[in-house]
């Protein structure tokens, strides 16, 4: 059962103080992405520019095993606030990009602690953690990120994810720059392997079910996310992202068939992510330098 205190009560003298990492940007990770989204060969070469947010492939932690929890996350970590009975969601995030990073060539990053910031929830309070980090390469200031993480204390119940899932219905393209796919098991390994993610809605389909109250494997916010910036990569090959901003607003589930799909105004490309039972599981928006 969530905690009577309110959970501003402990974050008010959690601080934590940033964090450096380090990364030589092998181009190994990039091959196995783009293997992954069947592209027909490397989305970049050492020495070419890192498709935006294709960060999330390097700079990977793996804690020993004794220090995750049953839900295979992180029991403890310099940015996880220090609340009862934590659940985690991703919520969306931010990023300027200066110039991108290339591959190959060594990169720092710097995390800090943003933000926190405690709300209202239909189903309770919730604590918005935002983590910044800045990445540099040869002393140079590349790009800037943003993540908004939620945290709650205690499970929210399933009332509004379907009892079944449907893996027949397809939705409907309304723009000419869509990119589908229906994520499957295997593909949700790969990407959790890849990301160096064990948390377990999205590969323990009983957990899943029985803990979480999901009606199958969970696929990961991340995903929807980096669908959506290959859409703007495929169709407007050559041309750089200035900055993005992307929302997960409703969970995929394996088997759902996924469109993301956007369209250009401006110099900037608005884009989602749907299924047939939502338009709008995730967001985005994207400008160009």
């Amino acid at each position: 059962m969530p905690s009577a205190a309110p959970l501003s009560s402990y974050v008010e003298t959690w601080n934590p103080g940033p964090v450096t990492a380090h990364d030589p940007m092998d181009p190994a990770p990039i091959t196995a992405v783009s293997a992954l989204l069947d592209l027909p060969g490397p989305a970049a070469r050492p020495g070419d520019p890192l498709p935006p947010l294709w960060q999330w492939f390097h700079f990977l932690h793996w804690p020993a095993q004794r220090e995750l929890g049953s839900d295979g996350h992180l029991r403890d970590a310099r940015f996880l606030p220090p609340v009862p009975d934590r659940q985690r969601m991703f919520a969306g995030g931010r990023c300027d990009i200066i110039e991108p990073l290339r591959l190959g060539e060594p990169a720092e990053r710097v995390s800090s602690l943003a933000a926190v910031t405690p709300k209202q929830g239909r189903t309770g309070e919730l604590l918005f953690v935002t983590e910044r980090q800045e990445f540099r390469q040869s002393g140079r200031l590349c790009m800037v990120e943003e993540q908004d993480i939620v945290y709650r204390s205690g499970r929210s119940g399933a009332g509004e994810h379907p009892s079944a899932i449907d893996e027949r219905s397809v939705p409907v393209a309304e723009n000419p720059w869509h990119l589908r796919l229906q994520p499957d098991p295997m593909l949700l390994f790969r990407l959790s392997a890849l990301t160096a993610n064990a948390h377990r809605i999205h590969y323990d389909a009983p957990y899943c079910r029985d803990t979480e109250g999901y009606p199958g494997l969970v696929v990961h916010g991340p995903l929807l996310a980096l669908l959506m910036l290959d859409v703007v990569r495929r169709n407007a090959p050559g041309r750089q992202v200035r900055s993005l901003s992307f929302r997960l607003r409703r969970p995929v589930f394996a088997g759902e068939h996924l469109v993301a799909e956007g369209t250009e105004s401006g110099g900037t490309v608005r884009l989602q992510a749907a299924t047939h039972r939502d338009p709008r599981h995730a967001t985005a928006e994207v400008t160009f330098a």
